[in-house]
């Protein structure tokens, strides 16, 4: 079954109405071919529930007053004119797919669009939000206005990915922070790990991932290439963030915080 993401405002659970708007109408009526009585869901991207509804009619929008004023999926304001889809609420999923804590992925900035498929991977797997952290070792280098392009590029994987594994939110990508401002954002989080090559210890790896209990908030720091320079570690482990080994195997920077991530999901999935 196919899922989009709308605003809550879209969602009228008392009149059992839903209203799809935006780019979704093309993928959903051109490109999906869907028809009228077909099956799909929704989501507010907040609450986690899965909204079930039947396509109730497709709205070209010519010369339809209700649409002015409205509010797009992306939120946008809606104009006169503009095309969206009627559907029937039929009922509400709320036991949602989220993982039962929040994991957040602090990404130090890999080359090219490596970080491209680490979003979409880690979305897949649960993420709550990624954060990318430009650390000495980090190659890429971007400006105010380049961040906030790359960032926008990122908010949209995430969301693809949110859809195509049925998520009940669209996971965060913040803009670039460094290291230090990292540390400080982690500062009040549960669980705090930190892949590191040096490490030793499987057994301890193994304690500190079976340690971990629904309802707490982790955070997983992973290097760029060539990893994390030692006084980072050395920073990181003074803010109480534990080193911990991914086996005797030196892992790329796209293939670490998958691993983590699944076995996060293997320990907590209920």
């Amino acid at each position: 079954m196919y899922q989009f993401f709308v605003e809550d405002s879209q969602i009228d659970v008392e009149n059992k109405t839903v209203r799809i708007t935006g780019g979704d109408v093309n993928h959903i009526r051109n490109v999906l071919r869907m028809k009228i009585g077909e099956e799909l869901s929704v989501s507010n991207g907040q609450d986690g529930k899965e909204y079930r509804c039947g396509i109730r009619a497709f709205h070209d929008g010519e010369g339809e007053k209700e649409c002015e004023g409205r509010e797009s999926s992306s939120g946008e304001k809606q104009r006169k004119g503009q095309p969206w889809i009627e559907c029937e609420l039929r009922f509400i999923k709320e036991d949602g797919v989220e993982l039962p804590a929040k994991i957040y992925l602090f990404q130090g900035l890999p080359k090219a669009d490596k970080l491209e498929l680490i979003i979409q991977k880690a979305v897949e797997l649960g993420v709550y939000q990624v954060i990318p952290v430009e650390t000495k070792r980090s190659i890429v280098k971007l400006d105010e206005k380049k961040a906030k392009a790359k960032t926008a590029r990122w908010q949209q994987i995430s969301e693809a990915a949110a859809k195509q594994s049925k998520r009940g939110i669209i996971p965060e990508v913040s803009e670039p922070v460094s290291f230090q401002k990292a540390l400080a954002q982690a500062a009040d989080m549960d669980v705090k790990l930190i892949p590191y090559e040096l490490a030793e210890g499987m057994e301890k790896t193994r304690s500190l991932i079976e340690s971990i209990r629904p309802g707490q908030t982790i955070a997983i720091f992973i290097g760029p290439e060539g990893g994390f320079d030692e006084a980072e570690i050395a920073a990181a482990m003074e803010n109480g963030i534990q080193p911990i080994t991914l086996g005797r195997r030196i892992l790329r920077t796209e293939t670490a915080p998958l691993t983590v991530l699944s076995w996060l999901g293997y320990q907590l999935e209920v």
